[in-house]
């Protein structure tokens, strides 16, 4: 199905019928938020065959494609969860990613998975039984799915930002660190969508 050897082996491991993938983009960027995505897949033996793989591996090209797949199956359910610079300067990157993953989890409604498959390591509370799995991106197709309705949500979104901060780069650099967004942070100063408790927004030193 993908280039992950056994995309549903942690999930048909779980011995239940709904399992949801969760990953995160953006957490070391800048600007912009952390963005969460929870994907419920169609779990076998139900016939699916979309070649998901960890975002990371794929073209944006091929990103787009596998993102307007999983939309259009009905049988895919996902919730998508923003947490704001504001936010992340309020609770720490850590917490308001491990917060918004929560909250993408409960936003997938009823009925509810009973079992969570999350991309990284280990924390709690978490509102249903969940496994941690590093690098779940390139091992679960639950969380690959999850990794690619997040990641192109996210860049279009900076692609919008892009338009409204001109000057940051943010359609190229998506608010990573990047040395022309370096240069353009010590000769502009922060927008409203950078993280003030990031170092480098705090400090800005010309490049």
């Amino acid at each position: 199905m993908s280039g992950i050897s056994d995309p549903f082996h942690f999930e048909s491991a779980l011995g239940v019928e709904r399992v949801a993938g969760v990953d995160e983009v953006g957490r070391g960027p800048l600007a912009g938020p952390v963005v969460v995505c929870a994907v419920m897949l169609p779990l076998p033996p139900a016939e699916f065959d979309i070649p998901v793989n960890d975002s990371k591996k794929l073209t944006e090209r091929r990103r787009e494609e596998l993102a307007a797949a999983l939309k259009a199956d009905s049988r895919v359910r996902y919730a998508i969860v923003e947490r704001s610079p504001e936010e992340i300067d309020r609770m720490n990157i850590l917490r308001a990613t491990q917060d918004a993953m929560r909250a993408a989890a409960l936003a997938l409604g009823e009925p509810a998975p009973q079992a969570v498959l999350v991309d990284g390591l280990g924390f709690q509370p978490f509102p249903f039984p969940v496994q941690f799995l590093v690098k779940g991106d390139s091992h679960s197709a639950s969380i690959a799915a999850a990794s690619i309705l997040a990641k192109t949500y996210r860049d279009h979104l900076m692609d919008e930002m892009d338009a409204l901060y001109p000057g940051y780069g943010f359609a190229k650099n998506k608010g990573y660190g990047t040395a022309e967004h370096l240069a353009a942070l010590a000769k502009l100063g922060p927008c409203p969508i950078h993280r003030r408790s990031f170092a480098p927004v705090a400090q800005p030193t010309l490049f």
